[in-house]
């Protein structure tokens, strides 16, 4: 039971969040402790600080975040670069937009609601959104010369709930697909946008649920794994469930009591200093890519790519589910949901053309829970890790793990939306894994 105290405390946080700038925030969002203290050394987590500066100076990104955890304490925190243009220096608390890595968010808002009875895994999606019950299907068939013809058919059976969360829906991003009546369908339905990438905001919840039940879907449901609009639905679920908005829900049940003072779907005027801002070309392309605007409240909550947080915040969502749904002697989930959403849910019957890991950091080895990405085996991958560990990223460069076997948390921030992506997910993590050892 949360402590008079901690309600207080809570309550401060909050209040100064809110109107006192973040420099003057000196809040450890974990306790501290020296590296060696908890098997790692002070020395090779220098090594961060060393390729992280030299990336910078090279113009690989504006500059980012990272923050290392280890048996629950703070190890290592720091940043680097600027912002934005205007040569205004990153900061620990720098607010960026996290995009995918509200996946995991809406994700744990939605087994909440499996943990209050009101949703089950195996519900179909139609039992909450209107007309999700006719879904149709796209195929797409060769002839003889190899042109391609598309046929539609209807869907063999209804999506579920576990299928959004483990994007076996059928569902499809417009960013990423090939199937032409798809992604013409989610252009039409003002889920996708040609001229900014993973922006469905456009649209009100009612008419993203109207809209998206008339596209057709790139794969039978079930069968698959696609990334993609998945989790934007499920939020549409949690609101239907909950009878609130899906800001609401994250809010009372996940952000305020972790105290993530810094983590929604809108930046009001007094943070928007502290918002990031990518490069306009990096060593990696030759072109910008234009970030979503945040400064103002949008039509829809996107569960799949809207929100903001800080390297801070996002440090105290990983602890909470490294320590089994706990933080602080405040229980979130049980310890139950969080193995069944670190497992593995595809099994050996669900096709994985493009598999999580190659999407992520360009390797095999890892296979999807219930909105986390999860290692296999130790091996396989091109890249540091434990069998077991669980992840996700987001499209303007951020990225996150938890490692049970090593009990080491980590999180990297920075604005860079450009092909760059996967070689710095691999450079953090095997930059943190080097520091390991005990």
């Amino acid at each position: 039971m949360e402590t008079l105290a901690r309600r207080r405390t809570l309550r401060l946080w909050t209040a100064l969040a809110a109107f006192v700038p973040a420099a003057a925030l000196a809040l450890s969002p974990l306790p501290a402790a020296k590296p060696e203290d908890v098997g790692m050394s002070s020395a090779k987590l220098t090594q961060i600080d060393k390729v992280m500066k030299q990336e910078v100076a090279d113009g690989s990104f504006r500059g980012g975040v990272v923050m290392v955890a280890r048996k629950g304490k703070l190890v290592y925190h720091k940043a680097w670069g600027n912002q934005t243009a205007s040569g205004k220096p990153m900061v620990e608390d720098s607010i960026f937009r996290i995009y995918s890595m509200t996946k995991p968010l809406t994700s744990v808002a939605a087994m909440l609601l499996v943990e209050d009875g009101k949703i089950q895994l195996t519900d179909p999606v139609s039992k909450y959104l209107p007309g999700w019950d006719k879904m149709q299907v796209s195929v797409a068939t060769k002839d003889a010369a190899g042109a391609t013809t598309y046929a539609t058919v209807p869907a063999d059976r209804p999506i579920t709930v576990q299928d959004l969360l483990r994007h076996t829906s059928g569902l499809a991003y417009g960013e990423i697909t090939q199937n032409a009546p798809v992604k013409e369908g989610l252009e039409k339905a003002g889920v996708y946008r040609k001229d900014l990438d993973y922006d469905s905001r456009g649209v009100t919840p009612a008419e993203q649920v109207e809209r998206m039940s008339t596209v057709p879907l790139a794969f039978q449901p079930g069968t698959t794994w696609n990334y993609s609009l998945s989790v934007d639905i499920l939020g549409r679920v949690v609101e239907a469930a909950s009878g609130k908005r899906l800001a609401e829900v994250i809010e009372e049940r996940i952000t305020k009591p972790l105290m993530m003072v810094d983590t929604g779907f809108w930046v009001p005027a007094a943070k928007m200093p502290r918002v990031t801002e990518t490069l306009d070309k990096d060593r990696f392309a030759p072109r910008g890519f234009p970030l979503l605007d945040v400064s103002a409240q949008p039509k829809n909550d996107s569960g799949g790519a809207g929100a903001v947080s800080t390297a801070s915040d996002y440090l105290r969502f990983s602890q909470m589910l490294l320590n089994g749904g706990t933080l602080d002697g405040n229980r979130i989930l049980s310890r139950t949901t969080v193995r069944l959403m670190t497992s593995d849910s595809l099994g050996g019957n669900i096709a994985t053309p493009l598999q999580p890991g190659e999407l992520l950091m360009g390797v095999k080895g890892y296979t999807f829970g219930l909105g986390f990405m999860v290692r296999q085996g130790d091996g396989v991958a091109g890249v540091a890790g434990s069998a077991g560990e669980f992840m996700w990223a987001g499209y303007s460069g951020t990225f996150f793990w938890v490692d049970p076997k090593e009990q080491l948390v980590a999180v990297f921030m920075t604005p860079a939306a450009s092909p760059n992506r996967p070689y710095f997910r691999r450079m953090i993590k095997n930059l943190v894994y080097q520091a390991i050892v005990d």
